[in-house]
């Protein structure tokens, strides 16, 4: 080795040795810094305030009740123009609508596809940052199908306890008790009507259409359409003619996704292990949900620009094994089809054909 090159060799580790002297001697002061700059960018900010007027989707829970560690529970949030509506609430998706940027705190209406609990178990984080964190005076509207009163009312008498503390501590200004939790609201869609137009203002259209979960009572998907675009959310169901009716030209369709064959191997491998009852429960599911396949064949005959697949069974811990789980779903639609993940943003600015889709969370 030459002189130069022994020089160099060193004068590179007496930098690598400063260096680290000077993070272990100041890290406290590094961390501080870093800690005031991730504070002044993020609390009390509206990451919202910057996008262009249009449709903008947030995927804050794309998962399902298995256990999954990069996927919450079922959840779509919507901001249009100035509205923030969400469609569904899953376990842990509030906190994923929170490292998005998403507006809990100006959410307008919880609307519910339907009442297994996994799409309505984070209803409890929602009713206390909707609440305080947006310091209403009028509880936030909840809309579903039957049950939904049953089951709100009861989300209501299980936080009261809770809600009197935070009136206690923060005061009347922030946590208004007249603002406490959630006003439900029932309506019926069932195959044999027309689709429903839920609400209708400042430009923003949401349509409520049947779909198919037995033994669920009346569940429902949603289409949202603003400013000349448009979504529309599955929730649970099988391949449904009623869906692909109401997801005609549909910029984004938001489709739910079980692979069977996946399923399968899991039913199978709990047969082996004696587990009956998990065993049971995979068999069960497959015959109530949409495959991949059967997304992508609804999203064709709607012809939908693109597919965005969520509520995802089973877990899929790396996209190495999105192949496998999209099966022959590609060939079968025309467009691009995503595996939906959490943090997933889809802007639709208005009066365009442009789609942007990023992940805020990487």
């Amino acid at each position: 080795m030459s002189k130069a090159m022994r020089w160099i060799l060193l004068t590179a580790g007496l930098i690598a040795v400063v260096l680290a002297a000077s993070y272990f001697l100041f890290q406290r002061q590094i961390g501080q810094m870093l800690f005031e700059r991730a504070v002044t960018q993020r609390v009390a900010q509206d990451p919202t305030a910057d996008l262009p007027d249009g449709l903008h989707v947030y995927m804050c829970g794309t998962g399902s009740p298995m256990a999954d560690h990069n996927r919450a529970g079922p959840c779509v949030g919507i901001v249009a123009g100035e509205q923030a509506v969400l469609f569904d609430v899953g376990a842990g998706s509030m906190r994923t609508a929170n490292r998005m940027g998403f507006p809990v705190a100006q959410i307008q209406t919880l609307y519910l596809t339907h009442l297994h609990s996994d799409h309505f178990d984070g209803i409890g984080e929602l009713l206390v940052q909707a609440w305080v964190g947006g310091s209403r005076d009028t509880p936030l509207p909840v809309l579903g199908p039957a049950g939904t009163i049953e089951t709100v009312e009861g989300i209501n008498a299980a936080y009261r306890v809770d809600s009197s503390y935070r009136t206690a501590h923060h005061g009347a200004a922030v946590a208004n008790p007249d603002g406490y939790g959630f006003a439900p609201v029932e309506f019926e869609v069932t195959h044999s009507d027309d689709n429903m137009v839920v609400f209708d203002r400042d430009g923003l259209t949401i349509t409520a259409f049947p779909v198919s979960h037995d033994p669920i009572v009346n569940p429902v998907g949603y289409r949202i359409d603003y400013g000349g675009r448009s979504v529309v959310i599955s929730g649970d169901t099988i391949y449904q003619e009623s869906l692909v009716a109401a997801a005609q030209d549909v910029d984004i369709l938001i489709h739910e996704a079980l692979d069977p064959d996946m399923i399968g191997l899991m039913e199978q491998a709990a047969e082996d292990q004696g587990a009956d009852a998990i065993a049971k429960v995979l068999f069960d599911i497959q015959d109530y949900h949409a495959s991949p396949e059967d997304a992508a064949r609804a999203a064709q005959e709607a012809g939908a620009g693109e597919l965005v697949l969520y509520h995802i069974v089973p877990p899929l811990p790396t996209s190495m094994l999105n192949a496998f789980f999209l099966g022959d779903a590609e060939s079968l639609f025309d467009g691009p089809i995503h595996v939906g993940e959490d943090g997933m943003r889809i802007s639709l600015p208005a009066d365009s054909d442009t789609v942007t889709i990023s992940n805020t969370l990487r």
